[in-house]
C-alpha cells in the first residue's frame, strides 16, 4: 500500500474510533484520546472527567470497550490507558458536550453560551469562543456567537495552540451544531513579548549589546542631514549608467544639425516648386484656351438650334388643330 493510503487510512480508522468513544463513553465526559502503535500492541490514552465510569465495576466496562476494539477495528492488542482532566472548563470537547446537553433539556441559547463562556474564563483561559450553529429559536437557521479574551483562527497556532471541540444538540426543530475553541492558560504564542526587570542586558541578548556599543544601530537610527541627503542624490544621479545604444550629446550640438535638416528640407520644396514653373510653357496654356472657347460656342450654337427646332413644332401642331 502507497504511504498516501497509509495514511488516508490510519485517519480514518482514528476518526471512526474517536466517534465510538463518543458514543460508547459520553455520560463518562469523554474528553479526547491519542492513539500510538507500538511493537507490543495499540496503545490508546482516554481523557475524562469521570474515569471511574469509563473503567466501571471490576474493570467490566473496560474489558468491553476493548474487545469491541478488537473485533470492530481489527487493533492489535489494544492497551486502554484511562486519565482524568485535571479542569474540565478548559477541555473544548467536554465544554462542547455539556453545552448541547443543556440546549436539549430547555436552556435558552444565550444564558447557556454565556454562562459557558463565563466559566471557561474563569477557569484561567487566555480566550474562548462560541458558535452555535442551527435553528436556535424559529424555523430559520442562523449562526450565533461568542467570544471572550483573544483566540486564534488560522495559522500554526490555530492547529497547535487552540484546543477545539464539537458537540450536537438533537432540538425539535432539528439539530444545533455546537463548536468550542478555547486557548488554555500558559499558552505560548508567537506574538508574545516578556519585559524584564532589573537585568542585565548582556545576560539576556549578548549579540544585540555588542552591535549597540559598535554604534550600528546609533548609526542606523540617526537622519542624515540636508546637505548630504542633496549631496547623495546628485550622486545617485550623476552615477546612473546610461542604456546601451545611448550616447551623450551636446545641447548645442543637437539644436546645429536640426537647424541644417530644416533648412535642407526649405531648399527642397523651392527647387521643386521652380522646377514645375519651368515645365510649364505660356504658349501652350493660350492654344488650350483657345480650343476651351472653341469647343464651348460649338455646343451653345447647337443648344440654340435644337431649341428653334422645338418651337416651330409646336407653332404646326397648333396651326394643324385649328
Amino acid at each position: 500500500m502507497a504511504d498516501e493510503h497509509q495514511f488516508i487510512e490510519n485517519g480514518l480508522q482514528r476518526s471512526q474510533i474517536d466517534e465510538f468513544f463518543a458514543e460508547e463513553l459520553g455520560r463518562a465526559g469523554y474528553g479526547g484520546m491519542d492513539v500510538a502503535k507500538t511493537p507490543m500492541g495499540t496503545q490508546i490514552v482516554l481523557k475524562a472527567e469521570k474515569p471511574g465510569m469509563v473503567i466501571g465495576k471490576g474493570g467490566e466496562n473496560i474489558r468491553k470497550v476493548t474487545t469491541a476494539l478488537e473485533t470492530k477495528f481489527n487493533l492489535d492488542d489494544p492497551q486502554i490507558d484511562v486519565q482524568e482532566v485535571d479542569e474540565p472548563d478548559l477541555n473544548a470537547r467536554i465544554v462542547a458536550d455539556r453545552l448541547a446537553n443543556a440546549l436539549e433539556r430547555g436552556w435558552y441559547f444565550r444564558k447557556a453560551g454565556h454562562t459557558t463562556i463565563d466559566r471557561i474564563m474563569d477557569a484561567g483561559a487566555l480566550g474562548a469562543e462560541i458558535v452555535l450553529a442551527g435553528k436556535v429559536t424559529g424555523a430559520r437557521s442562523r449562526v450565533e456567537k461568542f467570544n471572550r479574551g483573544y483566540i486564534k483562527h488560522n495559522g500554526e497556532p490555530a492547529e497547535e495552540i487552540v484546543d477545539e471541540g464539537q458537540g450536537v444538540a438533537v432540538m425539535k426543530l432539528g439539530t444545533i451544531g455546537v463548536t468550542v475553541k478555547i486557548i488554555p492558560p500558559g499558552a505560548e504564542l508567537p506574538d508574545d513579548f516578556q519585559i524584564y526587570d532589573d537585568m542585565d542586558p548582556e545576560e539576556v541578548v549578548p549579540e544585540a549589546v555588542e552591535v549597540n556599543a559598535e554604534g550600528g544601530v546609533e548609526e542606523l537610527l540617526e537622519e542624515p542631514a540636508e546637505d548630504v541627503a542633496d549631496e547623495r542624490a546628485e550622486e545617485d544621479v550623476e552615477d546612473e549608467p546610461a542604456e546601451p545604444g545611448e550616447a551623450e550629446l551636446d545641447e548645442d550640438v543637437v539644436e546645429e544639425v536640426i537647424e541644417e535638416e530644416v533648412a535642407a528640407d526649405d531648399d527642397e520644396d523651392e527647387d521643386e516648386g521652380a522646377d514645375e514653373g519651368a515645365d510649364v510653357d505660356p504658349d501652350d496654356v493660350e492654344e488650350d484656351l483657345e480650343e476651351l472657347e472653341e469647343d464651348v460656342e460649338a455646343e451653345a450654337e447647337e443648344l440654340m438650334a435644337e431649341m428653334d427646332e422645338d418651337d416651330e413644332d409646336e407653332d404646326e401642331d397648333e396651326g394643324g388643330d385649328a
